[in-house]
């Protein structure tokens, strides 16, 4: 049999070395923490906003000021993807994924002692900040590192380690209860991670060569990005893409915790108890589903390629988000629905850590996947704030509320007819 076939027919993981498994290793436990970081608030908001408010757990105005939160964390991760991401592609991956990690573990920390809503606005702005740039920097590492053969299913397991940042907040909001501050102290322990990204970390053998010759071309240029006829088209599409699935991730995923609470409320259950059923509900069952969605888009990917699997699962969230919201009439036929729900509105997440650092040449690479990825988190701020307000309304039924972000999904499909196919094509240089 010829070697080019007997490659093509090997598994994925044949020719990976132990420093790529590595590096996977530090790039997804970086990636974890960063959920846990921008989790622990969407598990714990109810009663911390309750708490500063001085309002009931079912008060209208914990709506309105989590989903106002919520919009404020994707600005804050708008502007560390940014700028952690031309700066790691200015001064190297390994420094600023220090930076990023130390940044949004010391501010998460400091969240135990505010005392009022600005207080939580300035802290979740910061972490954002933090979360924002590891991403960035962590998707292209893993890109650079593994081999084209391995590349997307590698980086579809980076990005599918965010379930177990979503597991470790559901768990840590669980076992806090009421007391949701000593949660935000958990949250300083990523910063222990630093000591293994200094002890094991290189910067990658293609951005070395491309800072070697750094007189002849401009590290992480935001000019060069967006002014250049090929990847300025591409950057501003793919922050479109992101745009959709950030939107429907916090506007009608995340829902899918607030729906549980609902049919709870509906069935006459006590609040509080309501409230830690629902975190189950969302932090551990349907966050399950989405985990093997994400692991799932890497496989499906290289058979049918980047654009047709973003398709199709757009497609398929757009039909799961009504059926999710109307069938199920108790809590624990929810419970039912709700992986599934999970593996089709999120697996497409994985897409962006697969696609993004494909689009882009090494000295733009964290650069333009910070663009998209980050950009598409301010694009989604204002969903968020109309979701907030859509979903206190007087007398809006949750279900329709989230039914109607859902629709956002149709956009997916149109933006990615519009974006190169990459599938089995080298990183551009």
């Amino acid at each position: 049999m010829p070697e080019e076939t007997t490659a093509k027919h090997a598994p994925w993981y044949s020719g990976v070395t132990r420093y790529q498994w590595l590096v996977l290793a530090i790039a997804s436990a970086g990636w974890a923490f960063d959920t846990f970081e921008g989790q622990l608030f969407n598990i714990t908001r109810n009663q911390l906003l309750a708490d500063i408010l001085g309002v009931s757990g079912a008060d209208a105005a914990i709506k309105k000021y989590g989903d106002a939160f919520l919009g404020i964390f994707l600005i804050g991760g708008t502007t560390g993807g940014l700028l952690f991401g031309s700066l790691a592609d200015r001064f190297g991956r390994r420094p600023t994924m220090i930076v990023t990690i130390l940044m949004y573990s010391i501010f998460s920390g400091l969240t135990f002692f505010a005392q009022s809503l600005w207080q939580v606005a300035v802290l979740r702005f910061l972490v954002a900040m933090g979360v924002g740039g590891e991403w960035a920097v962590a998707a292209s590492l893993v890109a650079e590192v593994f081999p084209k053969t391995a590349r997307a299913h590698a980086s579809g397991i980076f990005h599918a380690t965010s379930v177990l940042g979503t597991w470790m907040a559901a768990l840590a909001g669980l076992a806090v209860g009421a007391q949701w501050r000593y949660a935000y102290v958990i949250g300083v322990l990523p910063a222990l991670l630093v000591l293994w990204v200094r002890a094991s970390v290189k910067e990658s053998e293609s951005w070395s060569g491309k800072a070697a010759s750094r007189e002849q071309i401009r590290l992480g240029s935001f000019k060069e990005l967006l002014l250049h006829p090929q990847w300025g088209p591409r950057a501003m599409l793919g922050m479109l893409l992101a745009a959709v699935g950030l939107a429907t991730f916090w506007g009608v995923t995340v829902a899918g915790q607030d729906l549980a609470k609902q049919l709870m409320l509906n069935a006459e259950t006590p609040a509080a108890e309501a409230t830690e059923r629902a975190k189950f509900a969302y932090g551990i069952v349907e966050t399950a589903g989405g985990g093997l969605g994400l692991l799932a888009f890497g496989p499906i990917c290289v058979r049918l390629g980047r654009k047709r699997t973003f398709a199709l699962t757009h497609l398929a969230a757009l039909v799961i988000v009504p059926l999710t919201c109307y069938v199920p009439q108790t809590y624990e036929q929810l419970l039912l629905w709700l992986p599934v729900f999970g593996f089709l509105t999120l697996s497409m997440h994985a897409g962006y850590a697969i696609y993004f650092p494909e689009l882009f040449p090494t000295h733009l690479r964290a650069t333009g996947t910070g663009f998209c990825f980050n950009g598409g988190r301010i694009l989604a701020a204002p969903m968020l704030w109309f979701s907030g307000w859509l979903k206190a309304q007087p007398g809006m039924d949750l279900r329709l509320a989230i039914t109607l972000l859902g629709l956002l999904f149709s956009l997916g499909l149109i933006i990615i007819l519009f974006l190169p196919e990459t599938r089995e094509q080298p990183l551009p240089e």
